[in-house]
């Protein structure tokens, strides 16, 4: 059974950091992007912002550019998201999710390709 796990959210002020972690179980970690999405209060669902690739690739979208970092760790079938200069707009709950066909069509940022998905976890920037 193909389960994902999101941690570390919590509160932190304007300009600080977080870094979130994705524990993937049911499925081998290595032959999967993951992508990372958001959804803020009374807003539709973003994303993804960030992926891995299978193959040491990775995608940004240009709101999160140069402030977060997408990363893994197949050994220990781990995905992380390092997050800095957070800003309130990026109040959300962050959701990863797994895309199977990545390692033969490469990266895509079409959200029906994810087919396995976290259940979330509360970020909030607030001073």
């Amino acid at each position: 059974q193909e389960q994902l796990v999101e941690s570390g959210g919590g509160l932190v002020q304007p300009g600080g950091s977080l870094r979130l972690s994705c524990a993937v179980s049911g499925f081998r970690l290595a032959d999967y992007g993951i992508g990372w999405f958001r959804q803020a209060p009374g807003k539709e669902r973003e994303g993804p912002f960030c992926v891995s690739s299978t193959g040491d690739s990775t995608y940004y979208a240009d709101d999160v550019k140069g402030r977060f970092t997408i990363s893994r760790d197949n050994a220990k079938s781990m995905v992380y998201l390092q997050m800095n200069n957070l800003k309130p707009e990026d109040t959300a709950i962050y959701y990863c999710a797994a895309d199977p066909m990545e390692i033969v069509a490469g990266i895509s940022t079409l959200p029906s390709r994810y087919d396995y998905w976290g259940q979330g976890t509360q970020v909030t920037v607030s001073a």
